[in-house]
């Protein structure tokens, strides 16, 4: 019987959220992933226990999509079928860095206008003892593990940088980011760990969907305030210099979540990367971008940075402007920016922003796999997509088609097996690894 083979693969049970909040497992349901328009049932085999840090989180006013294990069907549900008034409400899982989705949560959202809140929603059911993701490892460091971040610790780097840079108007930003939003980079950069942040840039010549800090559509909230001044050149070179001393392979990064894009910054940012490398050759300097500005990312490179990691959905350009919106750039530009940097010598990451159901779809895969091997990138960061799923799709869909899914799974080992010195991960590595 079909049953009894879905049973002996071991699916783990569907999770619900009430109206109030609490998740639930759904007896007799099977929990089910979503690519696109196409339904998975999870199993044992295709999910990993929840990593920690992950968090569970309902989709609100949308309706669970379950898989029927005595009728072997998929099922919509408004109500819990064990207590037909008390309305049910699907849940996902915004997954740990280093994470990706193999499916999104499987809902309908028929009637239903405004998108969901800026996370990404990950397919999660209940296994024998813990919630299973449906996930891939990609990146092990334990670089933004909360666990490492005690907050008694960060307070204590707080202090200690605020009494050695009283005026650092950056290091005062970046305290907000550590305790006021839990920035992880934040918090590194206050332990001496790993990599540091240096957001720099008030503005942005693009009007991303997803951008997490500014909204002014859909009834969509930032998660976070942009930064409202340019740093000084002295005060970037004061955050990187400090960080470099303190820390073996240290990282420093503009382009961070709490600003805009870091190229329209550019006459504050080369003078502070030419007065680091004038004091040090240690530590990378790397640049978060879109890329917009081709002749800004050559004076970058020229004052010394190491490596460069462009944001992109997409690298089909249709579907780039859809989620990007420039508003002075095309993707041209970005394409120009990324052949510049590596007739430059530098290490180029793309920061793949990916939703199961169209990055995983035939024609992406195969324009990801040309562009890979016309410009030779060096990485990939598989970074899960926070956006509405549905909503994202149905743009993307009316951009260009992209095809039937194939697997996040099943893409990221094809392009392992074409490209056996491509690097797979999320966190920007430093440079003593760029030759490996």
């Amino acid at each position: 019987m079909k049953t009894i083979a879905y049973i002996n693969k071991q699916i783990p049970t569907a999770v619900v959220a009430a109206e109030n909040g609490e998740i639930f497992e759904l007896e007799g349901y099977g929990a089910v992933g979503m690519s696109g328009d196409k339904l998975t049932i999870l199993t044992k085999t295709d999910t990993c226990d929840m990593p920690h840090g992950s968090e569970l989180m309902m989709l609100p006013h949308r309706r669970p999509i379950v898989f029927n294990v005595s009728t072997d069907q998929f099922e919509v549900m408004e109500f819990n079928p064990y207590d037909p008034k008390e309305k049910i409400y699907p849940v996902g899982v915004f997954n740990s860095p280093g994470y990706v989705n193999r499916h999104v949560c499987a809902y309908d959202d028929a009637g239903i206008k405004n998108p969901l809140p800026l996370f990404s929603y990950g397919a999660v059911g209940f296994g024998k003892k813990n919630f299973r993701s449906a996930a891939l490892l990609v990146d092990k460091e334990p670089r933004q593990d909360l666990r490492q971040m005690p907050r008694e610790r960060v307070v204590l780097g707080v202090n200690r940088i605020k009494k050695k840079y009283p005026d650092n108007r950056l290091m005062r930003h970046l305290e907000r980011c550590a305790l006021e939003y839990g920035c992880p980079a934040g918090k590194n950069f206050f332990l001496g760990r790993y990599e540091a942040p240096l957001p720099t840039s008030k503005v942005c010549n693009a009007n991303c969907m997803g951008c997490i800090s500014l909204q002014t559509e859909n009834n969509l909230c930032a998660c976070q305030d942009r930064i409202n001044f340019t740093p000084s050149s002295r005060e970037i070179a004061q955050v990187s210099l400090e960080h470099i001393s303190r820390v073996k392979k240290a990282v420093v990064s503009f382009g961070q979540g709490c600003e805009g894009e870091p190229l329209t910054a550019v006459k504050a940012i080369a003078p502070a990367i030419e007065m680091i490398r004038k004091q040090t050759d240690c530590g990378t300097i790397n640049l978060n971008t879109n890329a917009s500005l081709p002749d800004h990312v050559k004076i970058l490179c020229n004052a010394g940075l190491d490596s460069m990691r462009v944001s992109m959905n997409s690298v089909r350009g249709n579907c780039y402007h859809a989620y990007f919106r420039p508003k002075s750039y095309d993707f041209s530009d970005v394409l120009a920016s990324i052949k510049i940097a590596k007739e430059k010598g530098k290490f180029v990451s793309i920061n793949y922003l990916n939703c199961p159901g169209f990055t995983d779809s035939v024609k992406e895969v195969d324009a990801l796999v040309r562009y890979i091997r016309t410009l030779d990138i060096n990485m990939i960061q598989w970074r899960n997509l926070n956006f509405d799923p549905k909503k994202y799709i149905h743009l993307m869909t009316e951009a260009e088609d992209g095809g039937s899914p194939t697997g996040m799974a099943a893409l990221i080992q094809s392009l392992g097996k074409e490209f056996p010195n491509l690097v797979h991960g999320y966190f920007n590595p430093p440079k003593e690894s760029h030759a490996g």
